[in-house]
């Protein structure tokens, strides 16, 4: 059986009239099925039902759902086949693992496509991060499709390791497996109508949004200038708005950025179809334990009265349509035989999945190996200057501070106003009101002193923790209740050439070496997830719950496109005037 060609429209091509031959022939019953899944009940989102039989697959396609023979035959025993599940948009550097461990951990949960937006590695790396990014996600048990970052670096607020242009995007939309534009940010710009901004969308087929908060005519500007989705809504009237205005509704579960459940009440029998599932940016230690989009499926089936149908078609045939993915999202003769068998329809924990009808999965452990792309273009990229205990130091002008507040399961931010004692002229982090000192360093090579603020409701109370995680630029952000502590972090991620960090009483506790752009490990992901583990563990002595990931949540204090406050390597900003603003409230 020989791979199918993957086109850039998503279309998989039958490489000749014999393959084409061998379906018809499966079809009609003159001759065997290279492979039949037996008894299967197997799903049909064009009739929101089960219908019970044997799928034949001939040259990696399904041929058709009958009585079937073939030289391999499965005995499903009643269990349930569906189509392979389809990742609508997700940062794959966001598992801190290669692609060839992403995809070996994802398709064993029964993933076979992603909609993948790497705008982590551009803002690292630039284009010669894509171009690796496009090499490492060829010939994977997943098909990785591509979006091309449209905006890199996500504002003129933050600094970043990279400048992607129009003449880089049109580069990239050229290549085979690009789909179109990814995440527009910069709503501000399209809503101000900036010909630099609008001119990124002009050869774009498709293109992605991400507009938290936005409403009314601002939201029009927005989806008419082209963008046909989003993942950034917060509440389900929000959802309905985007819905209602014929926008696409992406339904959010990632590690840090929970809006799955709080969106599922927009969806009805009507909109449903607009749909899609989406992990976005999601731990290893999460696709490890919960899985990915199989994950959002069963929490969607156990606590809605959503149909179990509609909840499956987001997963599937939805977001094939709306991608042009025309071979993938129904398991329909001539569909490329991308499958998962499942023992219930309440954990959604795969028995078996296939690629293009081929096993690449058993019992949640891949059986797919294959070759890792050179990453040589990607080490060495996290460059500090001095790291100063002086440049920590935040001196007291005054009794009141805007401080950056953490809302629980969001990535959104508070804008908060709290009065804290200085002490010998200087600001300090107190822990019994759950205030930490925040600083973001440049790790380009620029700028050398950090940017420092203040955060509430991280619930540090010892120590420090440090990441060059931290979206979108990926510069080094520390938080601790201590500059020592936070020093420590920064210097052990200087020598470790990026990744995650603790430091208490000015030792280091515990940390995850990412040497792949500051933001990815070469290591396989279960070593990941062991060692995002032990910070988990250890992040207790820091004063973290164990169901809190401090890590994730700090990824997002630099982040200028997400309202209201956070801090960058440049200063703070005030993301809904689009400005910095002093630390000091006068």
């Amino acid at each position: 059986m020989r791979t199918p060609t993957i086109l850039k429209s998503g279309w998989i091509q039958n490489r000749s009239p014999a393959e084409r031959a061998a379906l018809v022939d499966v079809a009609m019953g003159r001759r065997k099925a290279d492979l039949v899944v037996k008894d299967a009940q197997v799903y049909n989102p064009y009739e929101g039902t089960f219908q019970r039989g044997d799928l034949a697959v001939a040259e990696g396609r399904v041929a058709a759902l009958g009585s079937y023979s073939g030289e391999t035959e499965i005995d499903a025993a009643g269990r349930y086949l569906i189509a392979g599940f389809i990742d609508s948009h997700v940062h794959i550097e966001s598992s801190m693992a290669s692609p060839l461990e992403f995809a070996k951990c994802v398709s064993a949960h029964g993933t076979t496509a992603v909609i993948a937006d790497p705008h982590e590695i551009a803002n690292v790396s630039g284009l010669d991060g894509l171009l690796w990014l496009l090499d490492a996600s060829e010939n994977l048990p997943i098909s990785v499709y591509v979006m091309a970052p449209s905006c890199v670096p996500a504002t003129p607020l933050e600094k970043g390791g990279a400048t992607l242009g129009k003449s880089d995007i049109d580069r990239l939309m050229a290549r085979e497996r690009v789909l179109g534009l990814a995440e527009m940010m910069n709503f501000p710009g399209i809503v101000a109508a900036d010909a630099s901004v609008l001119d990124k969308l002009t050869e774009a087929p498709l293109a992605d949004g991400h507009a938290p908060g936005l409403t009314g005519p601002a939201l029009a500007a927005y989806i008419g200038a082209g963008i046909s989705t989003d993942h950034e809504c917060l509440s389900a009237d929000e959802a309905r708005e985007h819905l209602s205005l014929g926008q696409r509704l992406l339904l959010r579960q990632g590690t840090a950025a929970r809006n799955l459940l709080d969106l599922l009440p927009a969806a009805n029998a009507f909109n449903s179809r607009f749909c899609h599932l989406a992990t976005d940016d999601r731990h290893a230690q999460d696709l490890v334990l919960d899985g990915s989009i199989n994950h959002l499926v069963a929490l969607a089936v156990r606590a809605s009265e959503t149909a179990e149908s509609s909840i499956l078609n987001m997963a599937t045939l939805n977001p094939a349509e709306h991608y042009g993915l025309r071979d993938y999202g129904a398991l329909t003769p001539g569909r490329i035989a991308d499958m998962a068998l499942y023992p219930d329809l309440y954990d959604f924990r795969p028995s078996l999945v296939w690629k293009a009808g081929r096993v690449v999965a058993e019992n949640g452990r891949s059986t797919f190996s294959g070759r890792l792309a050179d990453d040589s273009a990607l080490r060495g990229t996290v460059k500090l200057g001095s790291l100063r205990a002086e440049d920590l130091a935040v001196r007291a002008t005054g009794d009141k501070i805007r401080v950056i507040g953490v809302i629980p399961g969001q990535i959104v931010t508070d804008d908060l106003v709290m009065t804290t004692e200085a002490v010998d002229g200087f600001y300090r982090s107190d822990p019994d009101k759950d205030l930490s000192k925040l600083a973001v360093w440049d790790r380009y090579g620029g700028e050398s002193a950090p940017a420092v603020g203040f955060i509430w409701g991280l619930g540090l109370k010892r120590g420090a923790l440090a990441s060059t995680v931290s979206h979108d630029s990926h510069n080094l952000i520390a938080a601790g209740v201590n500059d020592e502590d936070m020093l420590v972090c920064a210097k052990e991620l200087a020598r470790t050439g990026g990744g995650l960090a603790l430091a208490l009483n000015g030792r280091l506790l515990a940390s995850l070496p990412l040497p792949l752009g500051g933001i990815m490990s070469d290591q396989p992901m279960a070593e990941i997830a062991a060692a995002l583990d032990k910070l988990r563990s250890v992040g207790g002595e820091l004063g973290f719950s164990h169901d809190f990931d401090p890590f994730m949540t700090l990824s997002f204090m630099s982040l200028p496109v997400i309202p209201n406050l956070k801090l960058t390597s440049r200063g703070l900003v005030d993301v809904a005037a689009f400005e910095y603003v002093p630390v000091v409230f006068d």
